[in-house]
């Protein structure tokens, strides 16, 4: 096994960034030497609570140390784009905290970037690193479920509204990255968007996306950060069974033996020509599959420092961060779109 030390730095600390810096600084052999942010207040904190990282102010700095092999970056969306290619240009490997940019565009040009000076670039879709997650993966994989027809996610909750980016770019990347993830990345032939904003003017509060693909499988997300309860649930109907992921459920995971079959009846010349199908309903047994959990968050960590080490390619690499981003978009776009 590769045990290279390796040397971080972590651009923001703002909501998410403490559970990244926590992480990566356990992280066997990996140090985070620098946190940089322009808040006084967050660089106080970093100090205090993380006291081997050292907080800084510029960014820039960080980035002309030739002892930081990697930057995570944790700042606004909007942001991400130039920090990553700052960071790519002056030879660091990057870890990108959700989406990896803003269009399609600037996605192929961090590609490039990592390609060109052949450093690792991995976005923060951290739940394709749940475990739960990838037990239904396995579980499409087998063909367990059968033919996959349709998904619906509901990720909602009361709060923490945003301004610099809607619900849509704020929560969908996460339900998109797994949709893709459990169909194999495959490209949406249509994408259709229905939003609201109330509570600031150009930026939805609510979101019902809609995809279908080629395959003929249907994929409906909902987020919305105006909802009285917090769900965070994806189901996924197959033609031989469904499976409902709960993120905050006990049970994580349910898989409902339960369907429709078309039924043949035999008509009246003996063969199967009676024209009125007939079906035939299935309601078998309920099993709740005992998932071993471990923070999605920590194994993410692990594998961006393995990819660092080794050269491989990430899980959510550039390939995929781009079909997220793709779809999102098209949805920014607000209509449907065919390809």
């Amino acid at each position: 096994m590769n045990t290279k030390p390796v040397t971080l730095a972590q651009f923001g600390c703002g909501y998410w960034g403490p559970n990244l810096l926590r992480n990566f600084s356990t992280v066997p052999g990996c140090a985070v030497k620098y946190l940089a942010d322009p808040s006084a207040e967050r660089r106080a904190f970093v100090q205090k609570s993380f006291p081997a990282t050292q907080a800084v102010a510029d960014w820039q700095t960080v980035l002309a140390d030739p002892s930081v092999d990697g930057v995570v970056v944790a700042t606004p969306a909007g942001t991400h784009f130039a920090l990553a290619e700052a960071a790519l240009r002056a030879g660091k490997h990057v870890f990108v905290e959700k989406p990896l940019a803003t269009t399609v565009q600037e996605v192929d040009a961090l590609v490039t970037e990592a390609r060109t000076w052949q450093r690792t670039l991995m976005v923060g879709h951290t739940f394709l690193y749940n475990s739960a997650v990838r037990y239904v993966k396995n579980l499409i994989d087998r063909g367990e479920l059968g033919e996959i027809r349709y998904i619906y996610s509901q990720r909602l909750n009361l709060g923490r509204i945003r301004s610099d980016i809607d619900a849509l770019w704020n929560f969908a990347p996460h339900d998109i990255s797994i949709i893709q993830y459990w169909l194999g990345d495959p490209t949406p032939s249509q994408v259709l968007r229905s939003g609201m904003a109330y509570m600031q003017d150009g930026i939805d509060d609510v979101v019902f996306l809609n995809l279908v693909y080629p395959s003929k499988v249907m994929a409906n997300i909902h987020v919305s950060w105006l909802d009285p309860q917090k769900v965070r649930k994806m189901i996924v109907v197959g033609s031989r069974k469904m499976v409902v992921y709960d993120d905050v459920a006990d049970d994580k995971i349910a898989i409902y033996d339960k369907g429709i079959d078309r039924r043949a009846v035999l008509g009246e010349n003996m063969d199967y020509d009676k024209p009125q199908p007939e079906f035939a309903y299935r309601s078998g047994d309920i099993l709740l599959p005992q998932v071993s959990f471990k923070e999605p968050l920590r194994v993410e960590a692990e594998h961006f420092v393995d990819c660092l080490r080794t050269g491989r390619e990430p899980i959510t690499g550039g390939a995929h961060a781009r079909t997220v981003v793709d779809i999102l978009e098209r949805a920014g776009r607000g209509t449907a779109n065919h390809i």
